[in-house]
């Protein structure tokens, strides 16, 4: 059996579709599976076991008409006998189509519902206490006969990596033997991201908590500025645990990096989900529009914690709706002292 996978675009998405691919070789060992993932996102996912073959988007077959046309006829000739769409956009609706394979299974939608053999209907509650993220996207997996198990994303660094980073941080003077926690200081987006204050108060809690701890800041070159707001807002004490300028100069360096570290701490996104594929223990800031079943499940306590501003006070659909629109004004509510016991409890345990 040749399979198919698409999931472009974002590297959180990648590699929690990554699942499904153990999932299918555990029940079909001598498949032959394939990843279209757009090139920007191999990182997450080199070296995975489960994964034969990469199908590539680059951003020029995307600018292309006739680059885009090309891909497709290449992926008509690969005589694909299933795929199955978790990214659902028109591209990757074409891409399906192109593929002329038998069992093509997408999440439903009235637009491209006559594309697919299997249009599956999105779960709005989770059956298996695992995040919406990843219980959807097994439910496409029925398709074939797999169903649900407990799969976690899984990110595999060499030997060499892990050695290099190790390295690179003594290097830096940061010592392994006590705590170091990596700190997710700004999310993807403005209305992803805890205010600049309140994080540099969360910030100087965790140094309190831990005064032996060594702190590495998540950011990428552009964000540099803000990062550095953050950095200026910490108590003078907080600051002289703070390693600014010690991070990864590629994404799987930052991965290397952060398989050292003891927590990562701080806004939800990309990196949270890298973390825990990296068996690291996670404490995320979910933004107060997001909902937070959607990417967080309650098997993943006690090991992970997550925090939303609905943990602390009513908060209806009415209210996500309003915090899409306004972010702002509900982060401002969502302050640092209401999640500080749930943050003292989960450094307790990281060491």
């Amino acid at each position: 059996m040749k399979v198919l996978i698409i999931q472009q675009k974002m590297i959180g998405d990648v590699l929690t579709s990554s699942i499904l691919f153990e999932a299918i070789k555990t029940k079909y060992p001598s498949s032959e599976l394939h990843y279209l993932i757009n090139s920007h996102t191999v990182p997450v996912i080199q070296h995975n076991p489960f994964i034969d073959k990469l199908q590539i988007i680059s951003p020029e077959i995307e600018s292309s008409k006739i680059k885009f046309y090309k891909f497709l006829k290449s992926i008509q000739k690969e005589n694909y006998d299933v795929v199955i769409d978790v990214y659902g956009k028109l591209g990757s609706a074409l891409i399906s189509l192109f593929s002329k394979a038998p069992i093509k299974a997408a999440y439903y939608k009235k637009t491209t519902d006559f594309i697919y053999s299997h249009p599956i209907k999105r779960l709005k509650i989770p059956n298996h206490n695992s995040s919406l993220a990843i219980e959807n996207r097994m439910k496409l997996l029925e398709s074939i006969d797999v169903q649900f198990d407990n799969y976690h994303p899984k990110i595999f660094l060499t030997p060499s990596e892990i050695e290099s980073a190790k390295k690179y941080l003594e290097s830096e003077f940061i010592n392994l033997s006590k705590p170091l926690y990596m700190i997710s200081v700004l999310g993807s987006s403005e209305i992803k991201t805890y205010p600049t204050a309140y994080m540099a108060m969360f910030i100087d809690a965790i140094v309190n908590a831990k005064p032996d701890a060594q702190l590495l800041f998540n950011y990428i070159p552009k964000q540099i500025d803000k990062a550095k707001e953050i950095y200026d807002l910490c108590l003078t004490d907080t600051k002289k645990h703070i390693h600014f300028n010690v991070f990864g100069k590629s994404l799987r360096e930052f991965l290397a990096i952060t398989h050292h570290c003891d927590a990562l701490l701080g806004n939800e996104g990309g990196a949270n989900n890298m973390a825990k594929a990296l068996g690291i223990p996670t404490f995320t800031l979910f933004s107060p529009y997001l909902n937070k079943k959607n990417w967080f499940g309650e098997n993943e306590i006690p090991k992970h914690v997550a925090v939303h501003i609905s943990d602390y006070m009513p908060f209806s659909e009415m209210d996500i709706m309003a915090a899409k629109k306004n972010p702002k004004d509900y982060y401002m509510k969502f302050k640092p002292d209401y999640l500080l016991p749930e943050l003292k409890e989960f450094l307790k345990s990281t060491t």
